[in-house]
């Protein structure tokens, strides 16, 4: 059996496989953090990288948002001789996803659509090129007016099962700018057997209507599918005082969520790191939190 993720070194966590990681997720009863940053700002320390300045305050996992790999351009990263998910792993230690964005040219919109590169939207180039460069996840969602819909992240996650042999998350932690409900438990059902391992949802407390109850129904659909929950904290309250992050994540802990997301809204296109920190400390304590901080990505 694999080591729970939060007491594992960094040499355990690379050696795992997806469904090792995945188990090792679930040995972890609700206490990873997983942080998105935005990769093309200029961060907040200069020449350091946000996935860097994530991990340092606790993160366990970092995903990256507005990333293009099919012509990858990342702050404080030299990318002349390696791969991103090569100096990534080789500076943080950590499991490296990236978002994909399954757009809907036929959504009905609320807002005007924001377009994006080829290399950002969930197609099978996209795919393959991240196979090629083994990035640990996938995350398909949407970012505000891309025009994600969920009936375009369905199609996304079998055209990924196709591509790519990686962990896939699956699910929009707001409208994207598409006039639908964000989540419902019908779309959670056809992401499941669509093949997606994570399922992402709005945490409770950041989209308006989505309460503990409908979150309990999901978690327990999800888990007795034997899939992963991770509720997402993408909505910008990210960089609200710590004190509102510290009780929207207790909350998503207590309907049973396996991962805790905090988004890339702050300077620098990361979370204010005083609220990862806060984040994590909340769902694990200050025992385990220093842990994650402290602990060398050489053992």
């Amino acid at each position: 059996m694999v080591k729970r993720l939060i007491s594992a070194n960094t040499s355990e966590i690379m050696a795992m496989s997806r469904e090792e990681l995945l188990q090792s997720i679930h040995a972890s009863d609700g206490r990873v953090v997983l942080s998105e940053n935005i990769v093309t700002r200029e961060t907040i320390v200069a020449e350091v990288t946000n996935a860097e300045i994530a991990k340092s305050f606790g993160s366990d996992l970092i995903l990256l948002n507005t990333l293009d790999d099919l012509e990858p351009k990342i702050f404080g990263l030299d990318l002349q001789e390696k791969t991103v998910i090569e100096r990534l792993h080789h500076l943080v230690g950590a499991p490296i996803g990236v978002n994909l964005e399954p757009i809907d040219l036929d959504a009905e919109m609320t807002e005007e659509a924001l377009k994006i590169g080829n290399g950002r939207q969930a197609n099978a180039e996209a795919f393959k090129r991240i196979e090629t460069d083994k990035y640990d996840f996938v995350c398909l969602t949407g970012n505000p007016a891309t025009g994600v819909s969920n009936t375009q992240i369905i199609s996304a996650i079998k055209l990924a099962k196709e591509h790519y042999s990686g962990i896939i998350i699956a699910g929009k932690m707001h409208s994207s700018g598409v006039n639908e409900p964000v989540v419902t438990l019908e779309d959670v059902k056809h992401f499941l057997v669509a093949g997606a391992d994570i399922i992402l949802v709005p945490a409770v407390g950041t989209v308006p209507g989505f309460d503990e109850d409908q979150m309990k129904a999901i978690v327990k659909e999800v888990h007795a599918q034997g899939a992963l929950v991770l509720s997402a904290m993408g909505t910008s309250q990210e960089s609200s005082e710590p004190e509102m992050v510290r009780d929207i994540a207790i909350k998503n802990k207590i309907c049973g969520v396996d991962m805790h997301h905090i988004g890339d809204s702050g300077y620098g296109g990361l979370a204010p790191v005083e609220n990862i920190f806060a984040l994590s400390k909340a769902i694990r304590g200050q025992r385990h939190a220093v842990s994650r901080m402290a602990r060398s990505i050489n053992r």
